[in-house]
C-alpha cells in the first residue's frame, strides 16, 4: 500500500468516526438541525466537491461538525465551538487541516446576513451545500419544524418583516415563520458562492417562492 492510499485510508476512518459522533450530539434534535440535515449537508458537499476540484478531506470533516457547533443548539457560540475543537484534538488531523476545518464552521453562518465571506473554496462549498438544505421543499418543512420547536406562530401581519437587523435582533426578536423566509431563506439564492450550487439554487429558490406566494393567497382566502 503506497503512502497516499494509507493516508487516504487514514482520512476516510476520521471522517467514519466524526460521523457516529455527531449522530451522538444531534441524533436526537427535533429542531431541524438533526442528523439527517448533516446527512444532506454531507451529501451535497460531496457533490459541489467533485464539481469545483476541492479538497474532499476538509469538506467533508466541516459539513458533518458544522451544526455540533451551532449556537442555537448550545449556550453559547464558544461552547458550541469547543465542542468542535476538542473532538478534532482526538484525531490524527494536521494542525494547518484543523485549523482550515474550524475557520469554515466559525465564520459559514448565516447570523442575520451580518458574517464577511468565507475564505476558501472549500469553506465555500460546505457554505453552499448547507445554505441549499435551506432552499426548497426539506427547507419549506425546516422552517415549520423548527417555528413549532421555538415557539413561533406560522403568521401574524401585525409583526413586520425585518428588512436589516443585528445578529442579536436575528436570534433574539420575535418574528414568525413566514417572516423567516423574507428576511433569510428567498435572499439565499444570491448569496450561493459556487457555479455549481448556483444551478441547484436557482430551481429550488423557484418551487420556494412559488409556495409563499400560495401561502398568502390561502390566507387571504384568494383561492
Amino acid at each position: 500500500m503506497t503512502t497516499a492510499d494509507q493516508n487516504q485510508q487514514a482520512q476516510e476512518q476520521i471522517i467514519q468516526d466524526t460521523a457516529e459522533f455527531v449522530q451522538s450530539v444531534l441524533g436526537e434534535d427535533t429542531s431541524g438541525h438533526d442528523w439527517w440535515h448533516i446527512h444532506r449537508v454531507v451529501q451535497m458537499t460531496e457533490r459541489i466537491t467533485a464539481a469545483e476540484g476541492a479538497n474532499r478531506f476538509i469538506t467533508v470533516m466541516a459539513a458533518l461538525l458544522h451544526d455540533v457547533a451551532d449556537e442555537k443548539l448550545n449556550d453559547s457560540k464558544e461552547a458550541g465551538m469547543r465542542k468542535v475543537t476538542d473532538w478534532l484534538e482526538t484525531q490524527p488531523i494536521d494542525e494547518q487541516d484543523t485549523e482550515h476545518i474550524v475557520d469554515i464552521i466559525a465564520t459559514m453562518s448565516y447570523n442575520g446576513g451580518n458574517n464577511p465571506p468565507v475564505r476558501t473554496l472549500e469553506g465555500q462549498i460546505v457554505q453552499d451545500a448547507d445554505r441549499l438544505d435551506a432552499i426548497g421543499a426539506i427547507s419549506i418543512a425546516r422552517v415549520f419544524v423548527y417555528s413549532g420547536h421555538t415557539g413561533r406562530p406560522i403568521h401574524d401581519p401585525a409583526i413586520p418583516v425585518r428588512t436589516s437587523m443585528t445578529p442579536e435582533q436575528y436570534r433574539n426578536e420575535k418574528s414568525t415563520a413566514i417572516n423567516h423566509f423574507h428576511e433569510k431563506l428567498l435572499k439565499l439564492k444570491d448569496k450561493i458562492n459556487t457555479p455549481a450550487a448556483r444551478i441547484i439554487a436557482e430551481e429550488r429558490h423557484r418551487y420556494m417562492q412559488e409556495y409563499v406566494d400560495r401561502f398568502y393567497k390561502e390566507w387571504n382566502g384568494e383561492i
